[in-house]
């Protein structure tokens, strides 16, 4: 059975930083692709972040280039996130998701939330101005 838990969500001033972790059990990071999605009040889920374990391949929405960076410990199973310069627009509920099948290749990661299979609770963001 597979378990995505997600931990490191608080409340920050714009311009801090957060990490967010998501740990899995029952779960083979190798060859899989995972990522990070969030949702606000009134918004649809929507993709932050991706990451092909296979060779580390990682994809950001224009919206967070520059200032979030993902990355994965395979060893720990753990999934990363790590947000800095945060805005106001960037409070949400930031969940961890992951490919149920494996891939060869980065280019066959989907992009779209439907598309992933495993999903964590989530874990809130807030940013105060």
């Amino acid at each position: 059975q597979v378990q995505l838990v997600e931990s490191g969500g608080g409340s920050v001033q714009a311009g801090g930083s957060l990490r967010l972790s998501c740990a899995a059990s029952g779960y083979d990071f190798v060859g899989a692709c995972m990522g990070w999605f969030r949702q606000a009040p009134g918004k649809e889920r929507e993709g932050v972040a991706g990451i092909f374990s296979g060779d580390g391949t990682t994809v950001y929405a224009d919206s967070v280039k520059g200032r979030f960076t993902i990355s994965q410990d395979n060893a720990k199973n753990t999934l990363y996130l790590q947000m800095n310069s945060l805005k106001p627009e960037d409070a949400a509920m930031y969940y961890c998701a992951a490919t149920k099948y494996k891939y060869a290749r980065a280019s066959g990661c989907p992009r779209g939330r439907d598309s992933f299979d495993y999903w964590g609770q989530g874990t809130q963001v807030t940013v105060s101005s």
